[in-house]
């Protein structure tokens, strides 16, 4: 049906996922886990979504009244096992994916938050001893504590070598002592601790470390172009004692640990890019239908249909690669290359290229954070803003090409 009025501003817009994109191959579990989330984000998300994108950073904004929402409806439970107060599902890559995209859906902001708390804080603590799955990983599973996962440093990202880095941990009788910067560790000035991988010698180990410790400082919420409900800072660390139990793993296997948690990362930002390529497309749609010119909708136009028909394909690709890679990190793959690389690289790559046409399809409406006359506001800017960090976070796209030109050339060849 062709709607031929023009659709009010910040209405909701109809799906169009469920019409087009026919999921034969995801298990139930995972369908229903999608249909959940949905649900949830549909309710509590959205209503919120605008506000949380477009405020300021600070710690006053963090959007804890929905954190704690999130909390209690078991999302942060979805990756993980019943012992440590998880779901226990067979599929919890996958789960936790699609949660990532339908939440992605309606505010990256907070698809950024849970992907950070749960996939990375969480992930990385799964590698740990008994004890640190008890005194950090359960807390950050039921919402008590707030996680956050810190490789990144002010000259070290891409690069984690021990040459790069520059936060070490100095063995001592008990434990070791922390010294270095951490650098755009998000959800740091909120955080209860961070899962933090140091330069030990000739190789990286990774430590819990509480911030609230002596000699851990966190700075201000870096004010950034997009993603503003995601707080990002710097983290100091000044001969911190961090004692022997705060071993995530064994001494000397933290870069194992955090690529592996990367990994995961990688799928959950593809996931990501996945839910703000369907926004896209279901608000375009919405608008192509109901604005006109010269006398006819925008969508009776060749050029739009031919383009809209490239990116529903394009969305239907960019959801079966990041399942396809997250079922097989279920089936038991730390690394499950190349479709991890191709996922993250194709899902955020979508997204970057489809928020461009669809400001455009919204001319000057797009372009707006609000308009002065009504107040009115259009997603599409929001995304706009939010899509190009996905590029860059969790290895940026130039290092997932060179991971799956990997694959088809061996190390050998491309070093």
């Amino acid at each position: 049906m062709t709607h031929l009025s023009n659709a009010p501003a910040n209405a909701a817009v109809a799906r169009h996922q469920d019409r087009l994109y026919h999921d034969l191959n995801t298990p139930q579990e995972i369908l229903a886990i999608r249909q959940e989330i949905r649900r949830f984000a549909d309710e509590h998300v959205a209503p919120v979504a605008y506000a949380i994108g477009h405020t300021e950073e600070s710690v006053a904004a963090f959007p804890r009244d929905l954190f704690a929402k999130m909390a209690k409806a078991g999302l942060f439970g979805i990756p993980f096992a019943a012992d440590v107060g998880g779901r226990g599902l067979k599929y919890p890559t996958a789960a936790t994916a699609v949660m990532i995209e339908e939440l992605a859906y309606h505010s990256n902001s907070v698809a950024a938050i849970v992907d950070v708390h749960c996939i990375l804080a969480g992930n990385a603590l799964n590698h740990g001893a008994d004890s640190i799955k008890q005194r950090y990983l359960q807390p950050l599973v039921s919402g008590d504590k707030i996680g956050s996962f810190a490789t990144t440093e002010p000259d070290a990202s891409t690069d984690l070598s021990v040459e790069a880095m520059g936060t070490h941990a100095t063995r001592t009788e008990d434990g070791y002592i922390v010294n270095g910067c951490k650098r755009f560790i998000s959800n740091a000035p909120v955080a209860d601790f961070v899962v933090l991988l140091c330069v030990d010698g000739a190789r990286m180990t990774e430590l819990v470390v509480e911030l609230n410790w002596p000699g851990v400082r966190v700075g201000e919420p870096d004010k950034k172009m997009g993603n503003h409900g995601q707080l990002t800072a710097d983290i100091y660390f000044d001969n911190v004692k961090v004692p022997m139990t705060n071993v995530v793993g064994q001494p000397g296997e933290g870069l194992k640990i955090a690529l592996q948690t990367l990994t995961f990362g990688r799928i959950g930002i593809a996931a990501s890019g996945t839910g703000m390529a369907q926004a896209l497309f279901d608000h375009s749609i919405a608008r192509l239908t109901t604005r006109r010119a010269f006398g006819k909708v925008i969508a009776q136009f060749q050029h739009w249909q031919f383009k809209m028909a490239e990116r529903a394909t394009e969305i239907e690709n960019a959801r079966n690669l990041y399942l396809k890679a997250a079922l097989r990190m279920d089936e038991g793959l730390a690394f499950p290359e190349p479709e991890a690389a191709m996922a993250k690289w194709y899902g955020t790559n979508l997204a970057g290229e489809f928020a461009r046409d669809a400001v455009q399809i919204f001319g000057g409406y797009g372009f707006m954070r609000e308009l002065a006359a009504d107040g009115s506001h259009y997603r599409v800017e929001e995304i706009y803003r939010d899509c190009k960090i996905a590029e860059i976070y969790e290895g940026t796209n130039e290092i997932q090409k060179l991971v799956i030109a990997r694959a088809i050339f061996g190390k050998d060849i491309t070093g």
